[in-house]
């Protein structure tokens, strides 16, 4: 299972007892967000859960717009595109391809963070930066009905280098960027999809 899919595979973290909400964490994190504007980048990507790890990578893409491509390679591919208004998520072992509103599965999930809109995130997130000299925050959803409990970003140079969540099944998912390129033009049609021929479509 990818990392942007309807059931988020994602982590639990432990919060600093320490960890406060306050303007300044509000306007740090926005400040970052509202910079990022593109990035491409590899990931690697660790889930755990009862007992067992699952390991998955491959490389991804974001533009403003809710413009998102996610493209797992290994252990199976699996891919994820998003253009402004809708979700497709192509399962090439299995040949079938979900088409889903981006409205409808992007609100309160990570992706709105990298894709979005940047005015959105206070809306949808309680901010928190555990260490105000570090450039690491942490995010919970205001909704009781999101996919997921909270979410770590941390940064260095600006960019957003490591993700970790938590679930609501007590998975921990640890996605890693490497190779990241920030704020240059990306080809539409890296957000661009056309189902192959001979596969089924699942519309949600």
């Amino acid at each position: 299972m990818s990392f942007f899919t309807k059931s988020l595979t994602v982590a639990v973290l432990t919060l600093p007892v320490f960890a406060f909400a306050n303007d300044g964490a509000v306007k740090n994190f926005n400040k970052l967000m509202t910079n990022t504007k593109s990035m491409t980048a590899n990931f690697s990507q660790t889930t755990k859960a009862s007992g067992k790890t699952q390991q998955f990578s491959g490389s991804m893409a974001v533009q403003r717009g809710n413009q998102f491509r996610w493209e797992t390679k290994v252990p199976t591919e699996q891919l994820i595109i998003a253009n402004g208004s809708t979700m497709w998520i192509y399962d090439k072992d299995l040949q079938q391809v979900t088409k889903q509103s981006v409205n409808g599965q992007m609100g309160d999930t990570p992706a709105i963070l990298l894709s979005g809109d940047t005015t959105q995130i206070g809306n949808n997130f309680t901010i928190t930066q555990p260490n105000s000299g570090k450039n690491y925050y942490v995010l919970k959803p205001k909704s009781a009905n999101a996919n997921f409990k909270d979410l770590a970003i941390s940064f260095n140079g600006g960019k957003p280098v490591m993700m970790v969540m938590n679930d609501n099944m007590g998975q921990t998912t640890t996605v890693k960027f490497s190779n990241i390129t920030m704020n240059k033009k990306i080809s539409a049609n890296q957000f661009s999809f056309t189902p192959p021929a001979n596969v089924d479509v699942i519309e949600q």
